[in-house]
């Protein structure tokens, strides 16, 4: 069984004064197998980022189904989403936005542990000590060290603060980890060594990722199986070599010709 299945899902959203509802999703199947790379690709206004948050549930489907682990999410109660909702996390794109910057790192990477009540059957020191010890170990993991803790987001590079973003996501050893285009505000060469990280953290941590993006040198670097978007519609979906090396739909041929060529005998490494 895949971990992730979802068929036919929809979402629209009012239009303006008389226009009809306009579907930023529509009939979007998918599935994603334990251990690996849906790579999710479009333009902007393509509607992958609102797949993801339907996912989450973080916004409401229309109509569709949306099961983790053969339990269906739409069905599920407040008490066992939240309960389904500590195996799948995600980071977002912004990760200057996405900091609160009035936190400090070991209470941003900490606040999912405070949250799930991790721990919580020990008190006072001993439940501060073993939260410290789970949010250096994850910082570890990411590339930061103990230095990091009593430090706020704004003393921080981009690039270092997604690996906070990151961090925090991974704190309560998810399953899923959902990557809303996180390396789009970044520089080049520290969006290289996000990517690369990624791919070693799901190596090390058996992830699966639903990664999202416009870019398709990334996407054919970190997927296994391809989505293409466009409109809110599937046109495209399969294999990353048979989507960038034998492209059917004239979309994805557009999107490939507008970026530079990538070696084509094997996976791509940036």
């Amino acid at each position: 069984m895949a971990l992730v299945e979802v068929d036919h899902l929809v979402k629209s959203y009012a239009g303006r004064s008389s226009r009809a509802p306009k579907r930023v999703v529509d009939d979007v199947s998918f599935r994603i197998e334990r251990g690996q790379t849906l790579g999710v690709v479009g333009e902007s206004g393509s509607g992958k980022s609102t797949v993801a948050r339907l996912l989450l549930r973080l916004i409401e489907p229309d109509s569709g189904a949306i099961r983790l682990d053969g339990h269906d999410l739409r069905a599920a109660s407040n008490h066992e989403l939240r309960r389904l909702r500590r195996r799948m996390q995600i980071v977002f794109q912004d990760p200057y936005a996405a900091l609160n910057p009035r936190m400090r790192v070991e209470e941003i990477v900490g606040e999912p542990l405070a949250i799930y009540r991790e721990g919580a059957q020990s008190s006072g020191n001993n439940l501060r000590e073993a939260r410290r010890a789970q949010i250096l170990e994850t910082l570890a993991t990411v590339g930061l060290d103990a230095s990091a803790l009593a430090r706020y987001p704004h003393e921080f590079s981009g690039g270092q603060r997604q690996r906070i973003n990151l961090a925090r996501a991974l704190i309560l050893r998810p399953e899923l980890v959902v990557l809303d285009e996180p390396v789009s505000a970044l520089d080049v060469s520290v969006s290289a060594q996000i990517m690369h990280l990624l791919r070693e953290l799901q190596r090390e941590l058996h992830l699966t990722y639903l990664f999202i993006t416009h870019s398709m040198p990334l996407v054919r670097y970190m997927a296994d199986e391809i989505l293409v978007m466009h409109r809110g519609r599937v046109v495209e979906q399969g294999g990353w070599r048979l989507i960038c090396e034998h492209p059917q739909s004239e979309y994805t041929q557009a999107l490939l010709a507008a970026t530079p060529e990538l070696p084509t005998s094997t996976q791509p490494v940036l």
